[in-house]
């Protein structure tokens, strides 16, 4: 197996980094979701994480881990989505600056949101592109620090301790599902799941509509995404340099689902477990209660619920 950008030593680093910033997000359960999957399902609920996703703990990690002279540069990212709500949150607790280069495309609620943490928006065309361009020329200007999304390995070991967490307070688990966009939460659970619980099944959830993990997985090559179409948002990015070598070394399979199935978890975990997700972590249940998950072994099954920043204008159900 080859070395990979994150260890576990990392991710108990991150923690201790990082625990007096982030919630320790609660274990739900459901015996009305037990029932209907014939499991026993342990949801952590990182949509009750700070800016309502599990972002906010790579972002925390990564800020935190700069030197003071490459922190007072600041830092600066590319994303319409959570993590950059998570990273200008993070740059704010430490006082220093953020830049965040946003599509025009973008949703005036999501700009206003990073403006409302001391961020200063960059406006670009809404294409890979011009974002990677725009990013480059601030980082250029400013000497800020580069924050990617996912792929970056103090992200990487933030976003593993979600699943530390899970871990310690649900006890044993036979498998771990967790959603797959970018990678990101999905390599940091691989390596904390691999060393905490080594037998345990690991298992990504993904839209059928942007299918590129598995794809990338049943190929064994990184398949970049093309054209993605599916209410999961926040799971339309391709996996990284550094997360698909962590995925294609630890995952046993990826399990696609449907935007209908997507809507239908949803609808579920807001109805019996009266809290608000959004569509793309509504892919663990819906994976959960699919046919294909039903050869999957083992009774406790850990589900890792994203983030809860949904457009309630807009939601995906009457």
């Amino acid at each position: 197996m080859s070395a990979h950008a994150v260890n576990y030593e990392d991710v108990v680093a991150a923690h201790e980094r990082i625990e007096g910033h982030i919630h320790r997000t609660p274990v739900l359960t459901s015996r009305t979701l037990d029932a209907m999957t014939g499991r026993s399902l342990f949801f952590k609920c990182e949509n009750m994480q700070r800016v309502g996703a599990f972002k906010f703990r790579g972002a925390t990690n990564a800020v935190l881990s700069l030197d003071d002279d490459a922190a007072a540069r600041g830092v600066c990212t590319h994303s319409s989505g959570n993590h950059a709500q998570a990273l200008a949150l993070a740059a704010r607790q430490r006082g220093i600056p953020a830049w965040i280069v946003m599509p025009t495309s973008a949703p005036a609620v999501k700009r206003r949101a990073v403006e409302g943490y001391g961020a200063t928006v960059v406006p670009c065309a809404p294409t890979l592109e011009a974002r990677e361009t725009t990013c480059s020329q601030v980082v250029a200007d400013t000497g800020a620090t580069m924050v990617h999304p996912y792929d970056n390995a103090d992200v990487i070991a933030g976003q593993g301790t979600c699943a530390k967490e899970l871990i310690e307070d649900a006890g044993p688990l036979d498998a771990v599902l967790v959603p797959v966009g970018g990678g990101g939460l999905m390599s940091g659970s691989c390596i904390t799941t691999r060393a905490l619980l080594p037998e345990a099944l690991l298992i990504g959830a993904e839209p059928a509509g942007a299918d590129d993990a598995a794809r990338s997985l049943a190929a064994g090559e990184l398949i970049p995404q093309d054209g993605p179409d599916t209410i999961c948002d926040g799971l339309l990015t391709s996996l990284g340099q550094l997360t698909w070598p962590i995925l294609r070394d630890h995952l046993e399979r990826i399990i696609t689902v449907d935007d209908g199935q997507v809507i239908e978890a949803m609808r579920l975990i807001w109805e019996r477990m009266k809290i608000i997700i959004e569509p793309s972590c509504a892919t663990v249940l819906a994976v959960a209660m699919s046919e294909a998950f039903a050869t999957v072994p083992g009774d406790r099954i850990g589900l890792v619920l994203t983030g809860g920043n949904v457009d309630l204008a807009t939601l995906p159900f009457d």
